[in-house]
């Protein structure tokens, strides 16, 4: 019998694999000071925006919050923190008011605000008209789809995290017809390894085929 377990990924900075695509994020996070004390950081999934939160959060010290879980108390009853604050998923938050209310507590202790968010706040919808205008008006930064390089990498780094050892002609071969995005790679190498696990088999092309026929690209080069 095959129990889903899995190591928790470690979002440390030296696991962090940077590239071009995701500079200027680096290059915003670095920074001391944002305007108003905000920031959004926003981009394909697959593309190290939790990873960069969580690297964020533990050199300034933040509290990590995942926005869908915000939830309005009938009790008046709200969250609030001290300190920075680094927000998953601040696109699509359980209640607005309580993140509106988490904004306004840390502009006014002078505290820092890390969002991070599928969509940029120009293209999310916000129903609380303060909110809305409030995240329209902060700095925004964003992560782009891996360059070749990067993907190698990654596809490897996916790998070694689960413990997955792929001969070199699969892996090549797999880099060559997955989609060019970081949730692809990261949606093939869960179903491969979910599929290993329960047959007891290795990872080959053949089960690749079998499991990933939405995902691999056509074959007309050859094999």
């Amino acid at each position: 019998m095959a129990f889903p377990l899995r190591r928790p990924v470690a979002f440390t900075a030296d696991r962090f694999i940077t590239s071009p695509s995701n500079a200027a994020a680096r290059a915003w996070l670095s920074r001391k000071a944002w305007p108003d004390g905000r920031l959004w950081l926003w981009g394909p999934a697959g593309t190290g925006k939790t990873h960069l939160l969580s690297v964020w959060a533990q050199e300034y010290d933040a509290t990590v919050l995942d926005a869908r879980l915000f939830s309005h108390s009938s009790s008046g009853g709200r969250i609030r923190v001290q300190g920075n604050l680094a927000i998953d998923n601040a696109d699509s938050p359980g209640d607005e008011a309580t993140l509106l209310h988490l904004l306004n507590d840390a502009l006014a202790q002078g505290d820092r605000v890390l969002m991070v968010g599928r969509l940029p706040p120009s293209r999310s919808h916000f129903a609380l008209a303060d909110l809305a205008s409030r995240l329209r008006a902060t700095a925004t930064t964003a992560t782009g789809e891996p360059e070749d390089d990067l993907r190698a990498t990654l596809l490897l780094s996916l790998l070694a995290h689960r413990q997955l050892v792929v001969s070199q002609s699969v892996t090549d071969w797999l880099w060559r017809h997955l989609p060019r995005t970081g949730s692809a790679l990261v949606s093939a190498v869960e179903r491969l390894d979910d599929a290993a696990l329960a047959r007891g088999t290795a990872i080959t092309r053949a089960l690749a085929r079998e499991m990933l026929p939405d995902l691999l690209m056509s074959e007309h080069s050859g094999e």
